[in-house]
C-alpha cells in the first residue's frame, strides 16, 4: 500500500513523496528493496536527504503501568544532494539490510497484530517532514517457522504476540525491545505450566531461543516465572527431529518444578538437565507440519471475527491506523533501557 501525504512543513506547492515497497514478506537480516518517488511542486526545491527509518510500536511496562509507543529501531539516508524541478518526476531506488532481530509480523502468511512501519524522511531547504509511512511485513527464518512447527506439533497453541521494549540480560540483545510471542501449554505441559512465551534473538552466525514458563503455584512452592535459553544454527535446518528438540527443551523448562511430564503424542524428546531460573539462562544446542501453522492460522481467523488474545478487532484496526497517522510517542534505539 502506498501513503502519499504533502509534505505540510514545506507549504502548499512542495513536493510530494510515495515510498513503494516490494511487494511481498522480507526475512530478518535480509535486504528491503523499493523506490522513493518524488514529484516537484509548484517550484524547484533542494533535496537535501532521503532517510528511510524503521519503525515499531512497542509496550513497555513500568511503575505506572503499560504503555504503547513507537521506537525507531534503524535509519539508513538512502539519496539526497539534488535539486527537484517544478513538477519533475523522480524515483530513488534502495536495498537496505533489515536488523537480524526484527520482529515477525506474518508466519505462515497470517498477521500476528505486530506493528512495522518504514517512515519516509525528506529534507529540503533547510526543512525536514516525515512525509510518508508504509507498513513492513516481515515472515520468519527458516529456523524460526521450523522451531514453530515443532510447538504446535507438540501441542502448544498460539495465543498472541507482542513486542516488549526492554532487554533480556544474559543474551546478545542488539534491539532495545523483543518479540515474545505467547503459547498455551501442550496438554502434557499443562499442569506444569499456564503459559509459555518464544522469543527469537537472531544474528547472522544463528539465533538464540528464549523460553519463559509461566509456573503454577504447588503444594511446596509459590508460583514463578522460569526462564532457560538456547542457541541454534541457520545451517541444516531440514532434516533435523525439530519437535524432539523442542520438547527437549521444553523438558527442560518444565524440569524447574521436579514435575513428571506426560510424554507427548510424538515421542519424548531429550531434556538438557539443567533448571532455568529467571535472569539465569541454561544452554543448549540447535533442532515440520501443519501445527503451529494451523494455530496461528486460527488466531488470525479470530481476529477476523472479533477476538484474538483478548483484543477486538476494531481495537487492533483503531491501533494500526492510529500509527500510520504517526500518533504515539517515539524512542532511539540509543535510548538506555
Amino acid at each position: 500500500m502506498v501513503f502519499k501525504r504533502l509534505l505540510g512543513s514545506i507549504g502548499v506547492g512542495g513536493p510530494t513523496v510515495d515510498t513503494v515497497l516490494a511487494p511481498g514478506a522480507v526475512l530478518p537480516g535480509d535486504h528491503l528493496a523499493g523506490e522513493v518517488r518524488l514529484k516537484g511542486g509548484k517550484a524547484a526545491f533542494d533535496i537535501e536527504y532521503i532517510t528511510l527509518e524503521l519503525v515499531a510500536r512497542v509496550e513497555a511496562e513500568t511503575s505506572g503501568g503499560e504503555h504503547e509507543g513507537v521506537v525507531i529501531f534503524d535509519r539508513f539516508n538512502v539519496g539526497g544532494g539534488f535539486r527537484l524541478g517544478e513538477g519533475e518526476e523522480r524515483s530513488v531506488p534502495f536495498a537496505v539490510a533489515l536488523p537480524w532481530e526484527t520482529p515477525v509480523t506474518e508466519p505462515y502468511g497470517q498477521a500476528l497484530g505486530i506493528v512495522l512501519g518504514v517512515r519516509t524522511e525528506l529534507g529540503v531547504a533547510g526543512a525536514k517532514d516525515k512525509g510518508d509511512l508504509d507498513p513492513l511485513t516481515v515472515g520468519p527464518l527458516p529456523v524460526q517457522e521450523a522451531i514453530l512447527e515443532a510447538l504446535g506439533q507438540l501441542g502448544f497453541g498460539f495465543k498472541s504476540a507482542n513486542v516488549e521494549y526492554g532487554r533480556i540480560g544474559g543474551t546478545g540483545q542488539q534491539l532495545p525491545f523483543y518479540q515474545e510471542i505467547e503459547l498455551t501449554p501442550a496438554p502434557q505441559y499443562a499442569h506444569v505450566m499456564r503459559q509459555v512465551e518464544v522469543t527469537f534473538l537472531a544474528n547472522p552466525g544463528g539465533m538464540e531461543v528464549v523460553l519463559e514458563a509461566d509456573k503454577p503455584r504447588g503444594f511446596f512452592s509459590s508460583g514463578h516465572d522460569a526462564l532457560t535459553r538456547f542457541t541454534v544454527s541457520h545451517t541444516g535446518v531440514e532434516g533435523r527431529d525439530w519437535t524432539a528438540e523442542v520438547d527437549g527443551w521444553m523438558h527442560q523448562l518444565a524440569a524447574d518444578q521436579g514435575a513428571r511430564i506426560v510424554p507427548a503424542p510424538h515421542g519424548p524428546g531429550d531434556a538438557y538437565g539443567s533448571n532455568a531460573h529467571k535472569d539465569e539462562h541454561g544452554h543448549g544446542h540447535h533442532g515440520s507440519g501443519p501445527g503451529m501453522g494451523t494455530a496461528v492460522a486460527a488466531g488470525a481467523a479470530g481476529l477476523a471475527v472479533g477476538v484474538v488474545g483478548g483484543m477486538v478487532a476494531a481495537e487492533v484496526v483503531d491501533e494500526v491506523g492510529d500509527f500510520f497517522e504517526g500518533d504515539g510517542d517515539e524512542s532511539e534505539t540509543d535510548e538506555e533501557v
